[in-house]
């Protein structure tokens, strides 16, 4: 099993920076990947960004690419996801998980989910 433990996010205004932190549990044979996904209400969960477990490749939704950034501490095998010039539109649950089969940018490609945290922007 593997668990993920999100913190950060919080209420920001238009143009501000947040830093969202996942924090990862048990057996990398699990998975091959980190992902970040976003719901705003009434919407589909949305790919954000994704990394691979060995390597440092990164993959961004295109509604996001430039202003996000995905890193990760490998001692602490702990995840960040900076994000910078935020706007309204980003508000959203912001959830991480860790990817075990299929396409990295489908929901359904991910067993295991962080609890989800709340990002809200303001104009």
């Amino acid at each position: 099993q593997v668990q993920l433990v999100q913190s950060g996010g919080g209420l920001v205004q238009a143009g501000g920076s947040l830093r969202l932190s996942c924090t990862l549990s048990g057996p990398p044979l699990f998975y091959d990947g980190v992902g970040w996904f976003r719901q705003a209400p009434g919407k589909e969960r949305e790919f954000v960004a994704y990394i691979t477990r060995v390597g440092v490749d990164t993959y961004y939704g295109d509604s996001v690419k430039g202003r996000f950034t995905f890193s990760r501490d490998t001692r602490k095998n702990t995840l960040y996801l900076q994000m910078n010039s935020l706007k309204p539109e980003d508000t959203a649950v912001y959830y991480c998980a860790a990817h075990s089969r299929g396409t990295y940018y489908l929901a359904s490609a991910y067993d295991y989910w962080g609890q989800g945290t709340q990002v809200t922007v303001s104009s």
